[in-house]
């Protein structure tokens, strides 16, 4: 038997077919939007993860780079998202920051293994309610871990955990800043108002013969860092916590490797990965829907693996495909993946050129712009409209919610997927059915109903659905049962082994036993599994009509 492994082809090249001056043009233009609008959240994401200022630029200049040059979708956008903080906080916490590097380079290993083996597909099929119930519990997180900037409250060290966090906020209470507060109100203030009302009156800069809207990020950005300089205001900056950024790349760190704590980052090299392919391959569809394009999943999946391969042994930090820049890159006009490389690079010059201006940046700011992002993150009216949905549906996506905010988003995810899965299981065996056929329907049965019996299967004959056949077996007729297959759609190996159960039974009782109307998956079930052999081809026919006829006038005759 061959594996058909995938081939190993970036959007990139089926891109720069036909590609002229215009469209590079319009690349290079979105993409020095979207580095624009990448750089405080880059700032936020890593901070709010436990981690430097300069971890998010990192990730997105590397990481961003190459998800733009090795990645399946022409249009995404990669680098630091908001979905990894609380995974990321909870591995520094746990296991340091040199295991945080092994489990990224592990996701990424993971990541690439995943698409090598076709599995960029089976990411859709994570039940939505799993996925709006990690989401909004992450964006609860999120929201939580920034009051202590937005405050300007005095703590060390931030826990991981929901209680922890409670507990440490309220203990942290007295040294409440209102300086801080008025500064974060008034960054959020800004933000909102510019998201709403700016685009309507064609606020941007003109950028060859395109208009290009300034983000209020940036707006809020500069306004706050500038009134902190000017007026000397006591709040907390990235340089007084931080001392500031580097003006360059970090070089290449190899951290100890031990496969006594290695083996430990299973769970939380298993999450980074899943949370990157859900996020990337989810914001690939959302690209896919506003452009002409289509990614390729699998592709894309190699491309994020390349990217958190590499870029955690250069100071950055986990990395996916985000919505929020991708939707930005398409809507200022790009094309092709040189837009994301544009991108990159701009991020890099910002980083040589203007690193010192950064330690000047409030984190009562950049906690407002984390603030906004969370609210956007999460599906919030979907708690509105649960009253619509059936019980299963909003039971998963409470306890997924739930799970997530207070105990861990792995745990969440697990319990979210197992319950999700036993519901689906259940509404499968409930779609499965097995029913009698009457004499109404084939008068040949008159008079013949407790010699013969003929049932009609439907749906699915599989682990949860045996007792379809146990019922039958309880209640054998007295010489010939007949099961019609025509509308049996599927069969697994349990299903083939409890219909063998049947047969060998109605053998023993002395019962002829009659199979009529397989087709498809469960013919090629029946032979695969010996069961066709174990009937015998004397007792097999094409329809229920010809079965009733080969059994009814042997029984008459008898």
């Amino acid at each position: 038997m061959s594996i058909s492994l995938p081939r190993f082809r970036p959007a990139l090249i089926d891109s720069l077919k036909g590609y002229n001056r215009e469209r590079f043009t319009r690349d290079v233009a979105a993409g020095l939007t979207v580095g624009v609008v990448a750089l405080p959240l880059a700032m936020a994401f890593a901070i709010a993860s436990g981690l430097k200022p300069e971890a998010g630029i990192f990730t997105a200049v590397i990481a961003g780079l190459l998800i733009s040059v090795f990645g399946g979708s022409p249009v995404q956008i990669g680098g630091p998202a908001g979905a990894f903080i609380v995974i990321v906080y909870g591995i520094l916490e746990r296991y340091g920051l040199a295991n945080l590097i092994i489990a990224t380079a592990m996701s990424g290993l993971l990541l690439f293994l995943m698409g090598v083996l076709r599995l960029g597909t089976l990411v859709r099929f994570i039940p939505i309610a799993v996925v709006i119930g990690f989401t909004n519990g992450i964006a609860v997180l999120i929201a939580l871990s920034q009051v202590k900037d937005v405050l300007g409250l005095k703590v060390a060290k931030m826990p991981a955990d929901f209680f922890g966090m409670l507990h440490t906020l309220a203990d942290a209470l007295p040294t409440f800043n209102a300086t801080a507060l008025a500064l974060a109100a008034a960054s959020l203030a800004v933000i909102i108002i510019w998201q709403f009302f700016m685009p309507k009156i064609g606020s941007g800069i003109q950028f060859a013969g395109k208009l290009t809207p300034i983000p209020g990020s940036i707006v809020a950005l500069v306004l706050a860092t500038t009134a902190t300089s000017f007026f000397g205001l006591d709040v907390e900056t990235i340089g007084s916590r931080f001392g500031g950024i580097p003006s360059g790349l970090p070089a290449f760190t190899l951290p100890d490797f031990s496969w006594e704590t290695a083996r430990h980052l299973f769970m939380p090299t298993f999450t980074l990965a899943m949370l990157g392919a859900i996020e990337s391959l989810l914001c690939a569809r959302v690209a896919d829907s506003m452009t002409d394009s289509r990614h390729d999943p699998n592709q894309e999946l190699m491309g994020q693996g390349i990217a958190n391969f590499v870029t955690p042994f250069f100071g950055g930090m986990p990395a996916t495909g985000t919505i929020a820049r991708t939707v930005t890159n398409i809507k200022s006009g790009a094309s092709s993946p040189i837009a994301g490389i544009v991108h990159s690079l701009t991020l890099l010059v910002v980083l040589l050129v203007a690193a010192p201006l950064a330690s000047k940046i409030p984190l009562a700011t950049l906690a407002a712009i984390l603030l906004f992002v969370a609210w956007n993150m999460g599906e919030w009216r979907e708690f509105v409209h649960l009253r619509n949905y059936r019980l299963p549906y909003r039971v998963t996506l409470l306890a997924v919610f739930f799970l997530t905010v207070v105990f861990d988003l792995t745990v969440a995810v697990e319990i979210g997927l197992v319950a999700s899965l036993l519901t689906f299981i259940y509404r499968i065996s409930s779609l499965s059915r097995a029913e009698p056929v009457t004499a109404d329907a084939f008068p040949e049965l008159r008079g013949h109903e407790a010699e013969i019996q003929a049932w009609r299967l439907y749906g699915a004959l599989f682990f949860g659905a045996v007792e379809l056949l146990e019922r039958i077996e309880r209640e054998l007729p007295q010489q010939a049962l007949i099961l019609d297959l025509k509308n049996l759609i599927y069969m697994d190996t349990s299903g083939a082994d409890a219909l063998q159960s049947l047969i060998k039974t109605s053998h023993k009782r002395g019962v002829r036993f009659i199979l009529c109307g397989m087709s498809h998956q469960p013919l090629e079930m029946a032979q695969r599994s010996g069961l066709l052999a174990l009937v015998g081809p004397d007792a097999i026919y094409p329809s229920l009509a010809e079965a009733i006829r080969a059994a009814v006038p042997r029984q008459a005759q008898a």
